[in-house]
């Protein structure tokens, strides 16, 4: 069989950038760098661990991932190991940052002869890139490239387990490029990653079947479980995302189809929405399956164990026959059959009961009034009705400050600006009040609430009063996640004049 040459060096450039990547590690490895203890320090190990690190804040939508949080992961995952204190730490995780990002911003290069051409060339790589950055302390966020993420890849076993989580990161690179042809590549991946996975489930429910016999297997597979349906719970998040993100973009395209390329890209968008879309689907039916694993399986697996137990036990040996043939105290054989004993139960009816709170109707028809209601006037001078106006009258000074000259701001920018500023309000109920009192009452006519009703949003108007005539609050799509306590659906806030 002859071996065609051209083939065996087609694409060689890529496979020598994919080589280069590792080039940082590398250079990690050559500094000699002693700890307190004068061991060297394995930059080597912590560069991979700082890859590590970038990874899981990325999976889990964390941006804020500087130099003090890596040095913080580094200190709890190797103070065993190496002894340096936060500062030296601290100096570690610079030194790795820029080792994958120089100081420079420019990206890194590799030079070498490329067997294709024939010819000198070069391939540019970036490892890690900067993220968002807060001004006011002047620290700087970073998050990985896309050469960060293949060099993940590498990472065998790393790579196995989250390869349907990469999968999904690479596919909304691809979409925000607008590679659509790589993106139906990468579905398909995601397509076998979804089979292997249900393989995997298939596989371990009948290990849970066969296998559980005894409380420390039965505690390893509900935790092998429960891990498996935690990953699939944050990809099905990834994928509504996904999901939204295509048809945003979908919509897009299909507004500025005029050339023969976009009309090309409107049916490549059409099959990867149809495409991914089936994707979901099985991947909403594995995590079914691994809810059902988790509860059903897993519960059988351990009734299953307590009756082998109960059959496995045998009274007339293990408590008739201690009893009688080895004469016992009266006490001992007490503790020894008390286990087996109900508690003593009786019914009985107490005179008490005559005095437990009464059912009491009115069986007569009464006239109910349809509509909000409003604040008693003996409570307008309570202190919690005081604190809570004053409360809604510092809410509508942050809106305002937030609009700047602006006449309109959805509450999900109002939240990313008060998450900056201000983050001790998104923990507070009455923000939140406020918001679902405003969406009733619009739109609000400023003229027609005077200074004279003193009710809970007179404060509250009287900071937009000199500045519109009218607040109108609607509703918008989609639902914001102010924090782990609060979800609101996100609205839009205007001032108009008429």
């Amino acid at each position: 069989m002859d071996i065609e040459y051209k083939s065996v060096v087609e694409n060689y450039r890529e496979r020598i950038g994919r080589l280069a990547l590792f080039d940082p590690l590398y250079s990690l490895s050559k500094k000699k760098t002693m700890d307190k203890s004068n061991k060297e320090v394995d930059y080597f190990g912590l560069g991979m661990l700082s890859l590590l690190f970038f990874f899981e804040n990325m999976l889990m939508r964390n941006k804020k991932t500087g130099v003090k949080e890596l040095a913080e992961f580094l200190h709890v995952n190797t103070v065993e190991f190496i002894n340096l204190d936060e500062q030296g730490f601290e100096k570690v995780a610079r030194t790795i940052i820029e080792i994958f990002r120089p100081a420079s911003g420019k990206r890194s290069s590799k030079s070498f002869f490329n067997y294709e051409t024939k010819s000198i060339d070069n391939v540019q790589y970036s490892i890690l890139k900067a993220g968002r950055a807060d001004l006011q302390s002047n620290v700087q966020y970073y998050v990985l490239d896309e050469q960060g993420l293949e060099l993940i890849f590498a990472t065998k076993e790393y790579f196995n387990e989250f390869q349907l989580s990469i999968n999904q990161l690479v596919l909304r690179k691809q979409l925000e490029k607008g590679e659509f042809a790589g993106a139906l590549r990468q579905i398909n991946e995601m397509s076998l990653d979804v089979k292997n996975l249900q393989d995997r489930i298939i596989k371990i429910k009948h290990e849970v079947n066969r296998n559980i016999i005894s409380n420390e297997t039965y505690d390893r597979y509900k935790n092998i479980i429960e891990d498996i349906n935690n990953r699939l719970t944050h990809e099905n998040e990834e994928f509504d995302e996904l999901r939204q993100f295509v048809h945003e973009t979908k919509e897009k395209v299909a507004a500025e189809k005029t050339r023969d390329e976009d009309k090309k890209a409107y049916t490549l968008i059409l099959r990867i929405d149809k495409e991914l879309g089936q994707v979901h689907y099985d991947h909403s039916m594995l995590l079914k399956e691994s809810i059902v694993l988790k509860t059903s399986a897993l519960e059988a697996a351990q009734e299953c164990l307590y009756y082998a137990g109960i059959d496995s036990f045998n009274f007339n040996n293990e408590i008739t026959a201690r009893v009688f043939s080895s004469p016992l105290p009266l006490h001992s054989i007490r503790t020894i059959i008390n286990p087996f004993l109900y508690f003593e139960r009786k019914k009985s009816w107490s005179p008490l009961t005559v005095f437990s709170p009464q059912r009491i109707e009115n069986i007569g028809r009464s006239d109910k009034a349809e509509n909000f209601m409003e604040v008693d006037e003996k409570y307008k001078d309570d202190n919690d009705f005081i604190m809570l106006s004053k409360q809604f009258f510092k809410f509508g000074e942050i809106i305002f400050e937030a609009l700047g000259e602006d006449k309109k701001i959805t509450l999900e920018n109002l939240i990313m600006y008060i998450q900056d500023k201000k983050k001790d309000v998104l923990y507070m109920r009455s923000f939140y009040d406020l918001w679902m009192i405003l969406h009733q009452k619009s739109p609000i006519i400023l003229e027609d609430n005077d200074e004279s009703e003193e009710d809970l949003l007179s404060k509250f108007y009287s900071v937009f009063k000199d500045k519109c005539r009218i607040l109108s609050i609607e509703e918008r799509k989609g639902i914001i996640k102010a924090n782990n306590r609060f979800e609101i659906k996100n609205m839009i806030f205007r001032m108009e004049d008429e």
